[in-house]
Formats: structure tokens, C-alpha cells, sequence
């Protein structure tokens, strides 16, 4: 089984040297940021680097369907009415914008905070948020919008929105279409309470998915250990298997059927225990 993995890389100097960061350390998939992700405003892509980026893709050995942006950090988009939430769907129509451009079907957002207005109200701003940053791209004129939006589940920290199956499962009902599916992110689950570590956790945990929200949503998994304990509500990353999470949860995980369609990308520390592509490589041998 060939694995679709790959880690967050760089875009340093130029969106187009993603594809070559990916490809020197083994990936077969990649995610990115489209622009400095702790800034409200973002460069425009000129032509010839959204040229260059599709070349770059189209020579590598990587699918063009495993390459993913990830939202900025700065946006919230379940906050209540506000100028920061109008800022959040701006930035949401132009990460769709610049996904279109480049040809990359996947757009990971955080679900972001209700700010203590609740659950209902945050879940409400998320939806037309989203709905309305689909709509403003259509109504740029620029392109139909051929990006599906990926709902990536939070860790339970205090207001955050979507640490539960169910309530991503409420999300995707109420947005009702076919352009949103769900990222799902092994640190966050297990933070928000699911137990990955063993076989019969990771079992409950996909039943549940395959229940409330159906496989053929699933689109992507982040593929983090956790630093924190199960149910903690920790968002702390951690290097696969030496993490709470540990390695026979990541063997079963990377072996599951099905899983087996799915890019998985790595977002772990880099320090002087590993880098990037030794966790890479410390996954690919957990494949069977």
C-alpha cells in the first residue's frame, strides 16, 4: 500500500518551492500555508508563481488531489458579529480565491471560538461564514468554486467549536452541500477525549465517523501524537510514537483499510530529537 503522506511545508521564497521542499524529504503529499499565516493581509499570487507552482506539481511525483492550504491562524470564524469576524470571512474568500487559482482541491479551516456567546450561536457564525465566503468568491466572478473546505476537529479547548463527532456532523448538516468535508486530527482527537492508543479506541472512533458523518466525507487526517494526556484538551503536537498517543495506535491507524485513500500529513515539532523527515520515515515503516 502506497501511503499518501507528507508534512506542513515551506513557501518560503516563493509558493512553487513547496513542491521541492515536499519531494526532498519523500512526500508523496503536501500541505501549506498560502501566505504568512500570522497576518491579516497577504501578498497577491502573480501569475507566473501560480504558473511555476503548477509545473513544479505537475513534473513531481506527487497527485495534484493530496496537496492541501490550511488556513491562517489569525481568523475566527464562529466568533460573534463583529469587525474580527468580517476580517475572518474576508480572509476565508480569499484563501478560496487563491486555492482556485492554484489548482488545490483542499482547504483545511479551524473551527474556531464562540468567545462565550455558546455552542449554537458559534456553530450559526461558522455556517454563514462559510457559506457567505463561498458565495463572495462566485460573486468575484473570477471561477466556480472547485475547493472543497475540510472542517478539522478542535481539541476541546474552553469555546472552542467541534471537538465532537456529532457536533462536526451538526456543522456539516447545516452547511448541507457537497463542497465541505472533514479533517480529522489524531492530537486533537485524542486531546478532546477519543482514545487512539489502542485498536478498540481507534474502532469506536471510526464507527462513530462512519455513523454520524460517512467516510466518503472524510478527506484528510493530520497526523500528530499528543504531548497531552486523553481527554486533556491539550493542543500540544508531538513526534509520532513518542507521544501519549504511541506507536501501535499509529501502526493501526496507517494499516487501517479504510483509511487507505487518504492523504495523511504530519504537523510535528522540529527540535533536536527529529525533523520533518525523520518522522516521515519513522511512519512509512509502521505501513505493513
Amino acid at each position: 500500500m502506497a501511503l499518501k503522506l507528507g508534512v506542513h511545508v515551506s513557501i518560503g521564497g516563493g509558493i512553487s518551492n513547496s513542491v521541492a521542499n515536499a519531494t526532498s524529504i519523500g512526500c508523496t503529499s503536501f500541505q501549506i500555508f498560502s501566505r504568512n499565516p500570522r497576518q491579516w493581509n497577504a501578498k497577491v499570487l502573480g501569475e507566473d508563481e501560480v504558473l511555476q507552482f503548477k509545473e513544479s506539481l505537475q513534473k513531481s511525483s506527487i497527485n495534484p488531489n493530496s496537496v492541501v492550504v490550511h488556513m491562517p491562524y489569525l481568523p475566527n470564524l464562529s466568533a460573534p458579529t463583529s469587525e474580527m469576524y468580517e476580517k475572518s470571512v474576508t480572509a476565508l474568500t480569499d484563501e478560496i480565491t487563491r486555492c482556485n487559482s492554484l489548482s488545490i482541491p483542499y482547504l483545511v479551516i479551524h473551527l474556531g471560538s464562540h468567545l462565550g456567546k455558546g455552542e449554537k450561536n458559534g456553530i450559526s457564525q461558522l455556517v454563514d461564514a462559510c457559506q457567505r465566503a463561498v458565495q463572495d468568491h462566485v460573486d468575484k466572478g473570477l471561477s466556480k468554486n472547485n475547493v472543497k473546505i475540510l472542517l478539522e476537529n478542535s481539541a476541546g479547548q474552553k469555546n472552542s467549536i467541534g471537538s465532537k463527532v456529532e457536533e462536526i456532523q451538526l456543522i456539516l448538516e447545516a452547511l448541507g452541500t457537497s463542497q465541505y468535508g472533514i479533517c480529522l486530527d489524531t492530537c486533537h482527537l485524542f486531546a478532546a477525549g477519543y482514545d487512539l492508543s489502542t485498536d478498540k479506541g481507534i474502532d469506536h472512533l471510526l464507527d462513530l465517523v462512519e455513523k454520524c458523518i460517512g467516510f466518503k466525507h472524510l478527506k484528510l487526517i493530520h497526523l500528530n501524537d499528543s504531548k497531552g494526556d486523553l481527554g486533556s484538551k491539550l493542543d500540544r503536537h508531538y513526534h509520532i510514537g513518542l507521544g501519549k498517543i504511541g506507536e501501535s495506535g499509529f501502526k493501526k491507524l496507517v494499516n487501517d483499510k479504510r483509511l487507505t485513500d487518504l492523504p495523511f500529513i504530519l504537523e510535528t515539532p522540529i527540535d533536536s530529537l527529529r525533523g520533518d523527515k525523520e518522522n516521515l520515515d519513522y511512519v512509512k515503516q509502521l505501513v505493513n
